[in-house]
């Protein structure tokens, strides 16, 4: 029918209709909380490039963690803040049993029993060279090699109680070793996380700022192993060899400059997709919306929304906690 018979601003006409009407929403169950964890008691250190957020020691995190669960949020997602003492080449410190990750696991498992712990699995906060895998005298990455420090990283988070292991790193082949050596532990039901559409992205500065690679990395970069941005094929072929290797759920990052991949991604495969808002794109939002040129809530929840309609179902946002306010105040 043509117009006036058909008028597409009559389902906008009203706010109920506009509900009534609306394709997609973000609900809590939505959202995942990255967090940064420091060793000690009583510990926050605002980081600088990323406005409204905080390393924090897991008694501090709790604090926060408690009402916001209490609020509905299902799940977070830890990063490390390593000491350099605890840096070193082959990143060893990683699968300490009581290492900073380990016992804040469990730390948070004991208190909170119900939240959905996912913890990263990567080698670049442990290492004193800032990559995310072990280097030869040539400062080439060690593809197999590394997969060996990932595997013993991720059953000692699965053994401190970690309900789902994110491999972060983009090696080729890890999520499968890290599959059977699960299976092998006896972790069946320890879930994996492939961050396997992860690109080689200037969006990362800040986080590599917050958990302190960023100096150790200095002027090297992560193109050998992470995604030429001007790829999206590519993408496509990463994550149907992570889920024929085991991966239960997949990760496209970064976000919102990446909503093409999330699309074709979830046209493509029947699994859970996960996306990144990550620390550039907080960083850039955060400064719009402090200098005044934007409204918080509505730019982080368009934002936000955007990811929805895309096809993602699991979102990484450091305004997770923000949000889980304003969708449950």
């Amino acid at each position: 029918m043509q117009y006036p018979f058909t008028r597409k601003r009559r389902l906008r006409a009203s706010a109920a209709l506009r509900n009534l009407s609306q394709e997609h929403r973000l609900t809590i169950n939505d959202l995942i909380w990255p967090v940064f964890v420091l060793d000690g008691f009583n510990r926050s250190e605002p980081i600088e490039s990323m406005p409204g957020v905080s390393r924090l020691s897991v008694d501090l995190l709790l604090d926060k963690l408690i009402p916001l669960h209490e609020k509905g949020l299902n799940a977070i997602a830890i990063f490390p803040v390593v000491h350099a003492e605890y840096k070193s080449d082959d990143a060893a410190e990683a699968w300490n049993p009581e290492g900073l990750v380990q016992k804040s696991i469990k730390t948070i498992k004991s208190a909170l029993p119900n939240l959905c712990v996912i913890s990263d699995v990567a080698l670049d906060p442990y290492t004193s060279h800032g990559q995310d895998g072990i280097i030869n005298e040539h400062g080439d990455i060690l593809n197999d090699v590394t997969i060996k420090a990932l595997i013993m990283q991720a059953l000692s988070h699965a053994k401190a109680g970690a309900d789902v292991v994110a491999p972060s790193d983009m090696m080729d082949g890890r999520i499968g070793a890290i599959r059977e050596a699960l299976e092998n532990k006896k972790h069946h039901n320890t879930g994996i996380l492939a961050y396997s559409a992860k690109y080689a992205s200037v969006f990362y500065g800040p986080f590599r700022d917050a958990v302190g690679s960023a100096g150790n990395l200095g002027q090297s970069s992560k193109d050998t192993y992470q995604m030429n941005p001007a790829n999206a094929l590519e993408a496509i072929d990463e994550i149907a060899m992570d889920l024929d290797e085991g991966a239960d759920l997949v990760m496209v990052k970064p976000g919102m400059p990446y909503l093409d991949i999330i699309k074709t991604a979830k046209d493509h495969f029947n699994v859970p997709i996960c996306a990144y808002q990550v620390s550039g794109e907080y960083a850039m939002l955060q400064s719009a919306i402090e200098n005044g040129f934007l409204d918080e809530q509505k730019a982080v929840m368009e934002a936000l929304l955007c990811f929805k309609r895309a096809g993602t179902d699991a979102i990484l946002t450091y305004y997770a906690d923000r949000v889980t306010e304003w969708l449950n105040p």
